[in-house]
């Protein structure tokens, strides 16, 4: 396959400056707002231990549901070509970052996809099809840290 180039643009608003802009650390919101042309806005802050706003979406949870969410797509995608029927699929992700002094990281990320399939499906093929899904993964091939699934399959009744 000829190798295409794709283009993302999203668009980061600031909304906190409570009028003192940043005279310190504690003068100024982390408020913001993502925008992508076309769709609407999600409402970002920092994490409530960096002075965030709970009710807001912060980076880290948005890292987790994108590899979370980009690995859904990549299952459903290869489970509807294999013939696996999936009738309910949720996933409960958890990512660890570390701290330290001079900054932090991701150190891994773990999906925990419960799946419900149909009985005529084959449950070994469904769980196996998760190892290609996170091999194609957009974002999982992105960062620098481990990704792991741990897959629980359902046959539905």
């Amino acid at each position: 396959m000829a190798q295409r180039v794709h283009r993302y643009v999203a668009g980061i608003h600031w909304t906190g400056n409570t009028g003192a802009g940043t005279a310190s650390y504690r003068s100024y919101e982390r408020a913001f707002t993502i925008g992508v042309d076309g769709k609407p806005a999600i409402l970002g802050s920092s994490d409530p231990l960096f002075l965030g706003d709970a009710s807001r979406y912060n980076p880290e949870d948005l890292l987790v549901a994108s590899l979370s969410s980009c690995h859904l797509l990549w299952y459903l995608h290869l489970c509807a070509e294999a013939s696996v029927v999936v009738v309910a699929y949720a996933d409960r992700a958890e990512g660890t970052m570390t701290e330290s002094a001079d900054g932090g990281r991701f150190t891994r990320v773990v999906l925990r996809p419960e799946v419900t399939i149909s009985a005529a499906s084959d449950p070994e093929r469904a769980r196996a099809l998760h190892r290609d899904a996170h091999a194609k993964c957009f974002v999982a091939n992105s960062v620098n840290f481990p990704v792991e699934i741990e897959p629980s399959i359902v046959t539905a009744p």
